[in-house]
């Protein structure tokens, strides 16, 4: 009997855990090394994933059906009214999403991942190849070759600099604050709460956007429990920063002058501490695999968050990693399928992404002016021909069965 190919993986995080599960379901045997020494459970906020590609990902045992999610499938898009505080209400669109705690999401896929080893407190400190064709991964174990080795070490990855030298992610103009806050922050608010159980909310306002919905809490947070009721209101508010500005701060002042007053207090409540702060980049790989190297995630590149697909693409690769290592015959002619499935979707994602920016904030509308007429032919615009999950019309939902590809863009 053939010995079983073997497979490393760098970077413990959702790509490195769904690379695991593909490499060991395709028979592989697998080595994750992940550099922190923590748990990475608690890490992250809210991320929403296509409905097709959850029921794809729980029907091929990547992740556990018990793990609670909070789908929904309508997108409000609200704005402040002109001379008030009140919202007013845009446009409603079909957008079915199913949003994750991210913490419960990696959990779920390390969990799966349990018959590949998982190294904590082990970061790799060089990669080379041998004369036998195969990838030495040096850490403070030593030397270890495998037969592939799956770069998810992140949007800063340095497996990324051995296919792609001198590539670095090229910064947005502008930034996102991102925050999850327990759901006592909607007290007094019953409306918004309401609206938020049934839809996922854009709120535009000059120079930007914020986008609300709702995600299962943690074990963390709230009492511990992971069931259906336990739930967090994650956000994202993008816009550009005052040089000097203190992030924290700065997102409340702007929410209390631009948000209709509901919104603005609800942000206000989350607190200081509860919003981070990040730069937007992006950035493409121009091949995403050279025997015997591969990229996964945002290793592969890293798109604008506004086509919500950071986690969604570090599963798709993992679902066409196991493909191609199925299908064979060896793992050369493996990556190279992988290579010619993955770049081009990676590079379609990343215009889309510098698209949606423009629309959502370099270049905004004039959102007090808009009804639901023109936020669809605004909108179809934007998306420029190129179907996404996040805005579907009547009946052209993609099929469970699809290309996981196609389950976000095409």
């Amino acid at each position: 009997m053939a010995a079983a190919l073997r497979i490393g993986v760098i970077g413990g995080s959702i790509a490195g855990c769904a690379a695991a599960v593909a490499g060991s379901r395709a028979g592989a045997d697998v080595t994750v090394y992940e550099r922190s020494g923590a748990e990475l459970q608690d890490r992250g906020f809210g991320i929403v994933i296509p409905p097709p590609l959850h029921a794809e990902m729980v029907g091929s045992g990547y992740l556990d059906p018990a793990m609670p999610t909070a789908p929904v499938g309508t997108r409000v898009w609200l704005t402040r009214e002109p001379g008030g505080r009140s919202a007013r209400e845009l446009a409603r669109q079909p957008s079915p999403v199913t949003p994750c705690n991210w913490g419960l999401l990696w959990r779920s896929l390390r969990a799966s991942a349990g018959a590949a080893r998982y190294l904590r407190g082990q970061p790799v400190t060089s990669v080379r190849a041998d004369t036998a064709g195969r990838a030495v991964i040096t850490s403070a174990r030593g030397e270890e070759p495998y037969d592939v080795v799956v770069g998810a070490d992140g949007h800063a990855s340095a497996t990324r600099q051995l296919l792609a030298p001198g590539l670095r992610p090229e910064p947005a103009p502008y930034m996102v604050w991102r925050g999850a806050i327990p759901l006592g922050a909607l007290a007094g608010h019953p409306r918004e709460l309401d609206l938020l159980r049934g839809a996922w909310v854009t709120l535009g306002f000059p120079g930007g956007h914020g986008i609300f919905y709702l995600i299962p809490g943690g074990p963390q947070d709230g009492d511990g429990s992971t069931g259906a009721g336990n739930r967090l209101l994650a956000y994202a508010i993008y816009g550009r920063s005052p040089e000097g500005a203190e992030p924290g701060p700065y997102i409340q002042e702007l929410a209390k002058e631009h948000f209709p007053a509901a919104w603005a207090d609800i942000v206000a409540r989350g607190g200081r501490g509860a919003t981070a702060c990040h730069p937007v980049a992006d950035v493409r790989a121009p091949r995403v695999a050279r025997p015997p190297l591969l990229l996964a995630g945002d290793a592969a590149g890293v798109t604008r968050p506004h086509t919500a697909t950071g986690a969604v693409k570090a599963l798709q690769d993992a679902l066409c990693l196991e493909r191609v290592l199925r299908e064979g015959p060896d793992p050369a002619t493996a990556l190279e399928r992988y290579a010619e499935r993955r770049t081009a979707a990676g590079a379609r994602l990343v215009e889309l992404g510098r698209r949606m920016g423009r629309a959502l904030v370099e270049e905004v509308p004039d959102w007090p002016t808009m009804g639901q007429d023109e936020v669809d032919v605004w909108f179809r615009g934007v998306l420029a021909g190129t179907w996404h999950y996040l805005y579907e019309e009547p009946g052209e939902a993609a099929e469970p069965d699809a290309d996981p590809e196609a389950t976000v863009a095409r």
